[in-house]
């Protein structure tokens, strides 16, 4: 059973949605605990899959942990996976006592809280798995041993179609018809740093000015960086697209794809820009690396160096045959994170804590 208790879709639920349906269509029952209402329960009911509700009030709810330990209980489950640190908890209550293991994913490279409560979960679980050897990194130094820690690359489905946004979507968000566009498809958070997106893109200009930048994403700093947009008078340049459902389209229509963070567990989205053949210029934070070989699937910069990105990033565009050479090894590295390969190791890790 797979557990993941976040509201909205980001990606770890989409992770998560493609391992259960990639696990079910090779005979696995793989039922997804979620919350009702938002889009992962929404999306594994429409691909088939049977939704578990579970709807923690917080991350210690025992009349939640309770019904899920009922409905695991019920299916007769082999191994819970929680998908999210909020999810952690009910699941480590949940499974308390009934010898089924509980294997944690961890997608980000932030250190682990140093407290009891956070001890006592993640010492509860059977497995960890982490998307990036950075992350398997950061949990090591956390105290968690390294034969806990099995690393599994978050996957893409390299098999979907994807038609690109229209010049007239474009248009509607700003970005004019004759315009290059960069487009990063990230929450407006402190780890994806959109500062360092929007300083970027004053750089770049400098050497591209029909540049224009698309920002695909909603978060608690849009105040701070449209700040930073008027700020550097690019009013007219950087456009905020908010949480939209059309993101893969927004992104497969991008001249370049970027990513800005400053910490990132390994950046799923740059898998997507790989599948859809879009050259990337992003951070060297965290995971990106495994994901971006610098000069041959990518151009990396360092972290807060917005002057690196965005030289990285008017390279590409001004730059037609390395634009060519990131193409051409695109879909050989998308290739390399398929959702079957991330489904292969995860199985792996199932079997070796399974009863």
């Amino acid at each position: 059973m797979h557990v993941d208790t976040e509201r909205g879709w980001r990606g770890g639920e989409r992770q998560t949605l493609w391992l259960a349906r990639e696990l079910a269509r090779r005979g696995y029952a793989s039922p997804v605990a979620a919350r009702q209402g938002e889009p992962l329960a929404e999306r594994a009911a429409a691909a088939g899959l049977e939704v578990v509700p579970c709807s923690p009030a917080s991350e210690l709810d025992p009349r939640a942990a309770w019904a899920l330990r009922r409905a695991i209980r019920e299916r007769a489950i082999d191994v819970v996976h929680a998908h999210t640190a909020h999810a952690v908890a009910v699941a480590a209550v949940a499974t308390l006592g009934t010898g089924i293991p509980m294997v944690v994913a961890r997608r980000v490279d932030f250190p682990l809280r140093d407290n009891p409560g956070t001890r006592w979960k993640y010492g509860r679980a059977a497995a960890i798995v982490a998307v990036s050897r950075a992350v398997a990194n950061v949990l090591e130094r956390g105290g968690i041993a390294a034969n806990r820690i099995h690393v599994v690359p978050d996957g893409v489905d390299v098999h979907r179609t994807v038609t690109p946004a229209t010049r007239e979507t474009l248009e509607m968000l700003g970005v004019p018809r004759d315009a290059l566009v960069a487009v990063q498809v990230a929450q407006l958070v402190g780890h994806k740093d959109p500062l360092n997106f929007v300083r970027a893109m004053a750089r770049a200009r400098e050497r591209v000015p029909s540049l224009h930048g698309l920002l695909v994403g909603d978060g608690p700093l849009r105040d701070a960086v449209e700040r930073e947009i008027h700020a550097l008078g690019l009013d007219a340049v950087v456009h905020l697209a908010g949480y939209r459902t059309d993101a893969d389209a927004l992104l497969a229509a991008a001249d370049v794809a970027t990513l800005s963070s400053r910490e990132e567990g390994m950046g799923s989205v740059l898998l997507d820009a790989l599948a859809f053949g879009v050259p990337i210029a992003a951070t060297r934070a965290g995971g990106i690396p495994e994901v971006v070989v610098d000069g041959d699937s990518g151009l990396l910069a360092e972290r807060e160096n917005p002057t690196a990105l965005g030289d990285a990033i008017a390279s590409i565009l001004t730059d037609s045959q390395l634009r060519a050479r990131l193409r051409a090894s695109s879909a050989a590295r998308a290739g390399e994170f398929s959702v079957e390969r991330m489904a292969d190791r995860t199985i792996s890790v199932y079997e070796s804590v399974a009863i």
